[in-house]
Order: C-alpha cells, then structure tokens, then sequence
C-alpha cells in the first residue's frame, strides 16, 4: 500500500505560489521567501527534492498552518504527526514483525497516509520528545532528518528500504533548547518571531475575524466591529506572541452577538465599538507603562524584552539608613543581580572618594524592578541600574 513510484513532478508558478503564501499568511517574510527559494530550486533542477525546515517560535505564531500552507503553494499531500510526549522509538522506526500487535512507525505510516512519494510532512513539537528506558526516539529520528541518510531509511517492520528523499520535511517547535544538539544540526532553523500589534490587528481584521463569523454561523452583515476595538482588544486583553488568545476574545464578541442577534435584541449590524469591551470581555488584563514627563532622582526608564515585544520598566533605587547592604527585589535572575552589584561596585570605586558626605557604609541600597511576578533576567540592565545608582546618590534627575 505504500507509495514506491515516483510521482509525477507538477510544474509550480512561483507568483501564484508566492501570492498563495501572502493570501495564508500576513508577516513572517523571511519564511515565506525561504519557501519560494526552494520552489526556485526546484524548478531550475528539474528534480525532485525533499528540504528539512524547522520552525521555531512561541505558540500561535502559525507554524503548522504555515506548513499546510507550504503544501498548497507546492501543489503536494499534507500529512502531519504529533511528537509531543513520545517516548518509544518504535513509534518512529516500527515494530519488529515478530511481535504479536507489530505496527510500521509513524513516518512509515504518514507515506502510506499520503499516497504520494513527495508529501509535505509536518513533524509537530519536536521539542517535546522524551528519552525513556525504550529508547530515545529524537535518535531514531536523526536517519529520517539527514539528507544522506535518509533515502534508505529502514523501518524494523518493512525490512526494506525506504526512500523518503523526495518528502519536504517540516518541523515545528517552541524552544529550541528542547532539541538535541544531533537533530538540530540536521534541520535548516527559521525562527519565527512573535507578531507586532500592527501585524496582529491586520491579522484580526483579514483572517481571524472571518473565521470566527463562519464558526459561529454568523454572516458578515450581521457583526461589524471597528478599528478601535479591534486595537483595544490586541492591546488591552491580550499578552501573547501568537494570535492564539485574540482569537478567543473575537470568538467571546461574536458569542455576546450570536445571543441579541437570535433574540432580536439589536439593530443588525450589531456594532462593536471600543466603549463596548468593557461590558463584553470585563476588565482590561493588561497595561503598559507610559514613560512619565519626569523621573525623581533614582528612577530610570528601562526598557524590557518580552515574548510579546516589550515593555517600558521604572528601575527605582532608594536609601535609608542601615550597614551598607544591597537589597535587591523584583524576581531577578543571576545575571541581573550580578548586574545590581557590578553597578554599585563601578560607582563606588570612582565616585566614592569624590563624595566624602556619602556614608555608604550606614547606608542600605534597595533597587526594585517593576512586574514582581514576572521572572526576569539578562546583561542587559545594568546600565540602568547604574544610572538609578548615581542618579539617586548624586541626587540629579534623568532625563
């Protein structure tokens, strides 16, 4: 039942590929020229040729549907499998036939799936095998990722070669450090960030929004929602780097508007305008720091790095009397607290002996770092510790 022919070769448009790659997608540019990149190739070597993509990036940043998308723009089968908890490489390699209840393994099992010898394969969560006392399967996998190896992959339950050569292989993952070194030496790495709120509302507005409409059998006349509101959403109640958690709040909206439209209880279309939100999905989850028209001596603006894009952080620094220790709050990590004590340490040696009235010795610093609850670390504060430091002990302003 496996596909063992060669397949016949579609010829590929590049331009409707590449459009068909903007119509799926909104950003993610450099993946989407990688893909046409590729149909370049092989288009220029007249050959079938599998690739082996790894997809790396936080969740509901659209790295499996960018595989589903990547086999519409190559004209091939799709087939997907989940890696996510996988602990026995059998389910990679098969079974021997031996066994009573022997099956072939999942790659084995996906061809036949796939009918065609040159499917887009998607392997889901690389990241997330586990090693067990049954073998580890991210080493069984090593021979179906390796382009040298890979056109006699064996499987314990066929006792032949197989030729997977021809399959464009697509990885998925969430944290790179999850892979074994090995593996991800195999695999071409394309990190797919999270989306900015420009890319996420056009999102909303270009995709999201319409499927939320046809899941709730809701036509297009009946809701409109602005812009506004679509902002407010993206901005006000969500914290994600994917769209994953937008799409639950536009589902929530069309939820609310489903309910008055079938007991006739508003005017079609129903509007949803940012005044709205509150009544709809509660309370805002998130704010943003704005930075303030001045800082008091001691505080500087920070800015953080988050998943999410960033944020603007008030470093505070303040001093009472005590024995000289450094206090540091804020749920900072190693490096960020080496950071704290390098910053006071600098200061010290140069300006201590210029500031003869400073007694640092009966003096206790406390430098605090906004977001308690979230953990926090990185090289890259210590400037600002340092200038939270002199600012409060010089006890001049910063801009």
């Amino acid at each position: 039942a496996l596909p063992w022919t060669v397949t016949e070769q579609v010829d590929i448009d590049i331009n409707d590929a590449s459009q068909l790659l903007d119509a799926h997608h909104y950003g993610q540019e450099k993946i989407k020229e990688r893909i046409v990149q590729h149909l370049s190739v092989m288009k220029l070597k007249k050959e079938k040729q599998g690739s082996i993509l790894l997809l790396v990036g936080p969740p509901g940043t659209g790295k499996t549907s960018l595989g589903k998308g990547i086999a519409q723009a190559l004209q091939r089968e799709y087939v997907r499998i989940s890696l996510g908890g996988v602990r026995d490489e059998a389910e990679i390699r098969g079974h021997r036939r031996t066994y009573v209840g022997a099956l072939p393994g999942r790659i084995i099992q996906g061809m036949k799936k796939a009918g065609t010898k040159n499917p887009v394969f998607v392997l889901d969560e690389v990241d997330k095998l586990v090693s067990a006392f049954h073998g580890d399967p991210s080493s069984a996998l090593l021979e179906v990722l390796d382009p040298e190896q890979n056109n006699t992959f064996s499987d314990h339950y066929l006792e032949v070669p197989y030729d997977l050569s021809d399959v464009f292989f697509v990885a998925t993952a969430n944290d790179k450090r999850g892979i074994p070194a090995p593996l991800l030496d195999r695999m071409e790495v394309i990190e797919l960030s999270g989306y900015t709120s420009n890319e996420k509302f056009h999102i909303g507005k270009e995709h999201l929004m319409q499927l939320v409409l046809d899941e709730h059998g809701i036509q297009p006349d009946q809701l409109e929602m602005d812009d506004a509101a679509l902002k407010s959403i993206i901005d006000n109640y969500t914290v994600e780097a994917g769209v994953r958690a937008l799409r639950g709040q536009l589902a929530k909206v069309a939820r609310v508007a489903s309910r008055k439209i079938v007991s006739n209880d508003t005017d079609l279309p129903f509007q949803v305008t940012a005044e709205m939100l509150d009544d709809i999905l509660g309370l805002p989850k998130t704010r943003h720091d704005r930075a303030q028209e001045e800082n008091p001596p001691g505080v500087v603006t920070g800015l953080a790095w988050t998943p999410m894009g960033g944020e603007i952080l008030f470093i505070e620094v303040t001093h009472m009397p005590g024995t000289g220790k450094l206090t540091l709050t804020g749920q900072l990590g190693d490096v960020m607290k080496e950071s704290a004590t390098i910053s006071l340490s600098l200061f010290r040696s140069r300006l201590a002996f210029a500031l003869p009235d400073f007694e640092f010795d009966k003096k206790d610093l406390h430098i605090h770092v906004p977001a308690g609850a979230m953990p926090k670390d990185g090289p890259s504060a210590g400037v600002v510790m340092f200038a939270a430091i002199t600012s409060l002990i010089m006890g001049r302003k910063i801009d």
